[in-house]
């Protein structure tokens, strides 16, 4: 076996190579260029010309440097990056060279320990970067928003009071056709019921004559040039706005479009109020490897909802588990929550987790850890959610519980 150690950056990357004896046998670095990354194959097979005796260690697991890596058929082994942060204390120095060479010594002592990584298929690799994209423009959406009420705040208020959503066409219509609230009072009903209807607005010839009245209510007035100098921002942000929420209507109907291409999406769309946001998520951080996770455990560990043990002395404790994959944490969180306001036993669980003393965050992750279980069987055996099977399984296991 030849270790090899890659740190990666945006314009190059090092590389350390070790033999089986742990010895060094080689060194260089390679820019971040088709050309450098052929010179990065050639290197490497010079070592061997079986790639499957060489083991790449890297702080990665996803980007054009994996992909290169996995295309060549080039065995691949991420590792978490707080596992060489470790070692660096240890090492006493920080450069490229120095990580590139801990890595390899990572793999050199812990190969068995880590876990080799395997291209999805290609329907679950664009699900995942369509849905993490997704969530990305969510949170651009969600920032634009923040920002947005800010501003309206300075000189607008009362447009806080005719719409509880901001991110609704409906309401950005509305600002882009009064951008102040002198030119909203100017503006008739009709006008008004216009504008609202433009944007789909429930009922709103009725809903016109409320938003008259109020703007012609007393209102705090700001100086004319904050007036001008606010509404031209908002204006910026409500174009953005629009742009924004176009584009997550775009990407929620190509996630559901691919998601119900896949052969396992009746299993995951079978999970109760999983729908269309969650399931495809669940889905795409799963994957469809089933030879990937060793069992449930595994799958919990990585996805982060199985708490890490500390003990010294007398003293032992259970804590949050930070070195996972976060989206796919955050997603069966999420879901466990969802789960609560349909599944009378996870409501039960949910509420006995607080009774206990443990935070709403604390309880989810113990009512995820148990949705991971569940989720593996289903996934490994190709069947749909069934409350009634899940509810027999539990009635056969207490007793055991009981008189161990």
């Amino acid at each position: 076996m030849w270790y090899v150690g890659l740190d990666w950056a945006d314009t190059h990357h090092d590389v350390d190579v070790l033999d089986e004896a742990g010895k060094h046998v080689g060194a260089r670095r390679f820019s971040h260029s088709q050309e450098g990354l052929h010179d990065l194959k050639q290197f490497l097979l010079s070592f061997t010309s079986q790639p499957e005796e060489l083991a790449c260690i890297l702080e990665t697991n996803h980007g054009l440097l994996i992909a290169f890596l996995l295309s060549a058929g080039l065995p691949v082994y991420p590792v978490n990056p707080k596992t060489i942060n470790g070692l660096r204390k240890v090492a006493g120095g920080k450069t490229d060279r120095i990580d590139a060479r801990l890595l390899a010594k990572a793999g050199y002592f812990n190969l068995a320990e880590l876990h080799r990584l395997e291209p999805d298929s290609p329907t679950v690799q664009e699900l995942k970067m369509l849905t993490r994209d997704q969530d990305a423009l969510v949170q651009m959406q969600t920032r634009l928003v923040n920002q947005l009420t800010a501003c309206l705040k300075e000189y607008y208020l009362v447009a806080l009071k005719l719409f509880s959503k901001l991110q609704q066409p409906s309401t950005l219509r509305f600002l882009q056709a009064y951008p102040t609230p002198q030119a909203a009072q100017r503006a008739s009903v009709e006008e008004i019921t216009a504008t609202l209807r433009l944007g789909t607005f429930p009922n709103p010839a009725q809903a016109a004559a409320s938003m008259v009245e109020e703007l012609h209510h007393p209102q705090l007035v700001a100086s004319e040039v904050t007036v001008r100098a606010k509404s031209r921002l908002m204006l910026s942000l409500v174009k953005q706005l629009l742009v924004v929420i176009e584009d997550l209507a775009s990407y929620e109907k190509a996630i559901q479009t691919l998601f119900l291409t896949h052969k396992d999406h009746a299993i995951w769309s079978s999970l109760p109020r999983a729908g269309k946001r969650l399931a495809p998520r669940l889905l795409a951080e799963w994957g469809d490897d089933r030879t990937r996770y060793a069992d449930a455990n595994s799958v919990q560990e990585l996805a982060g909802t199985a708490p890490v043990p500390y003990q010294s002395g007398n003293y032992a404790k259970a804590h949050k588990r930070f070195a996972c994959v976060k989206p796919w944490r955050n997603d069966l969180y999420q879901f466990a929550w969802q789960s609560t306001l349909s599944e009378p036993w996870a409501a039960s669980y949910y509420q006995r987790k607080l009774a206990e003393g443990k935070t709403h965050s604390m309880a989810l992750r113990a009512l995820a850890n148990i949705w991971v279980r569940i989720m593996y069987r289903m996934w490994m055996s190709e069947t749909c959610y069934q409350a009634e099977t899940f509810e027999a399984a539990k009635l056969a296991h207490a007793p055991r519980q009981r008189a161990a």
